[in-house]
């Protein structure tokens, strides 16, 4: 009896295993141009972009366009766009020019971080300009002091309080509401009250007095006694 025999799986030659090593530790690659263009076409695609530009910089002297030039373009399209990469087809198409895309992405890089540049400088200029309206204003509103020359009074309905002296309408203010304090008040009323007190017995000795004199000019005996 003949028993069929069944196809054994292919076992992987030497250089998909070492491929494949390099593959699960491509994080740790570095220059590769003494490696065969057809090997990379297998291990660099696995690299993201931070890993691709470092194998580029790290095999300086080497051409890798050959292999990483899709590469690039495939990073420039997904960070800048489609419109994006169809408009430097058609301008290096319209100039009859061409690049390699990892110039075109760098390039690219350059003028997105100038662009943001300027508009970060044009917000602080306008920042600056608006502080400095601001502290102007502020300025004018400190600086403004009434003419000397003119007493100015302040007060409510009742008498103004003379505060001409006084410089800083805070101290102004603050010498209104002393001279309204109820203290202020009682004391002021009570000078009143003793002026008049005074007035008012000062007239009755002037009575007094003169009625006296009058007496005594009636009477011939007080005139002799003061003869």
């Amino acid at each position: 009896m003949r028993v069929g025999s069944m196809s054994s799986p292919k076992l992987p030659s030497l250089v998909d295993l070492c491929v494949q090593k390099v593959i699960d530790n491509i994080r740790y690659l570095g220059n590769v141009g003494s490696v065969e263009l057809y090997l990379l076409e297998r291990i660099l695609p696995h690299c993201t972009l931070d890993q691709l530009m470092h194998v580029e910089k790290a095999s300086e002297g080497s051409d890798l366009s050959p292999v990483t030039d899709k590469l690039w373009k495939r990073f420039f399209e997904k960070q800048f766009g489609t419109n994006c990469t169809n408009e430097v087809i058609r301008r290096m198409q319209a100039k009859r020019v061409s690049f390699k895309w990892m110039q075109l992405y760098e390039a690219k890089l350059k003028e997105v971080a100038e662009a943001e540049n300027e508009a970060v400088d044009r917000i602080k200029q306008r920042y600056k300009k608006e502080d400095a309206k601001k502290q102007s204003r502020q300025v004018r509103l400190c600086t403004k002091v009434p003419p000397s020359s003119k007493k100015r009074y302040w007060g409510d309905n009742g008498p103004g309080y003379n505060v001409s002296n006084v410089k800083s309408n805070i101290m102004k203010k603050a010498k209104i509401e002393f001279l309204k304090s109820p203290e202020v008040k009682n004391l002021a009323a009570m000078k009143r009250n003793s002026i008049q007190r005074n007035v008012s017995s000062s007239s009755i000795m002037k009575t007094g007095s003169i009625s006296r004199i009058a007496s005594t000019s009636k009477d011939p005996k007080s005139t002799k006694r003061i003869i």
